[in-house]
């Protein structure tokens, strides 16, 4: 069988440790080529990594016979017009989260690769992790018993160039929920993985420190499948950097972080196990070789376009939209 050849449509900072190594490090996977707007950055970049073909245009990237499959590593607002385009040309893809900004441009790009049976993946790589998986056995286990609700409290610190920054996460166009766009999203997937799909939820963003355009301070509340519910705090204009996630049972208690490598805690009526888990340097490697094991048939992936819409349904309700 011949090795799959990967097309990856921007080559920022995510890309230079956290994802694309993890492409190359799979097997039966090839980075065979980059597409960067600013042609010579592309050309620096495939350098460095080895990567044969150089593109400064992402349809020449896309429709070229030499690539199988597209990675979309931009920022989300270009998602959708790369992915229709990976569409268009029956192409396999996968694209970084979210998936696009917003709630009705997901759906039209999951609903053009379901037409056309065509496979998409979301990098909710989380999902994936081995130290999650943990937390859903834990869970599945049913070592704190019947679950009744869980909370999740996120604060940062601001960034001091965030006033001057161009980037997307502080651009209400690109980001309306600003930073909660980028890294809430991840554990809103996350904890519909662990829980169940989420049937109603509703919240507000404001926008507390006037440093950007973007939304810097939400809470939401939310219910799953199962009738737990859950309510939740970001706000990333605090002194200190907090991370916490509490599952409350009726038996017990388990708390992690979704960003930070905190230790792992599940307290029951047998007693408190404590589990350290580290992630991969490479930290999208199990999601990736997930996605090697889906397309060989072998497991259904977590992360699909189709999961990842249901995570930007619940995000656009909790944040007014």
């Amino acid at each position: 069988m011949q090795p799959l050849r990967w097309g990856m449509i921007g080559c920022g900072a995510v890309t230079e440790v956290k994802s694309a190594p993890a492409y190359r490090m799979t097997e039966g996977f090839m980075l065979e080529g980059v597409m960067c707007r600013d042609l010579q950055k592309a050309k620096a970049y495939a350098a460095q990594h080895a990567i044969p073909l150089v593109f400064d245009d992402a349809h020449s990237l896309i429709t070229d016979p030499r690539i199988d499959a597209v990675y979309i590593a931009t920022p989300p607002d270009s998602h959708a017009a790369y992915a229709l385009m990976a569409a268009e040309a029956g192409k396999i893809c996968s694209v970084e989260k979210p998936i696009t900004p917003d709630y009705a441009s997901a759906r039209e790009v999951v609903e053009a690769f379901e037409t056309r049976e065509l496979p998409l993946f979301v990098s909710y790589y989380r999902r994936s992790l081995p130290r999650f998986l943990e937390v859903k056995q834990w869970l599945d286990e049913g070592r704190i018993g019947t679950l009744r609700q869980v909370r999740w409290s996120l604060t940062r610190r601001p960034h001091p160039r965030d006033p001057e920054s161009d980037h997307w996460r502080v651009d209400r166009r690109v980001a309306r929920a600003g930073y909660f766009d980028d890294v809430g999203s991840h554990g809103i997937d996350l904890l519909i993985f662990l829980l169940g799909d989420i049937v109603r939820a509703e919240g507000f963003a404001t926008n507390q420190q006037r440093r950007y355009s973007a939304a810097d301070a939400i809470t939401g509340c939310w219910e799953h499948v199962s009738g737990i519910l859950g309510s939740g705090s970001w706000n990333f204009g605090c002194d200190r950097r907090e991370d916490l996630v509490e599952i409350y049972g009726e038996r017990g208690k388990i708390t992690f972080s979704v960003l930070d490598e905190a230790p792992l805690v599940c307290e029951s009526e047998t007693g408190t196990v404590v589990r350290e888990i580290a992630n991969p340097q490479n930290v999208q490697l199990y999601h990736v070789r997930n996605i090697a094991r889906a397309l060989r048939g072998e497991k259904v992936h977590p992360s699909t376009g189709r999961t990842a819409l249901h995570t930007a349904w619940v995000m656009e309700q909790m944040t007014g939209g």
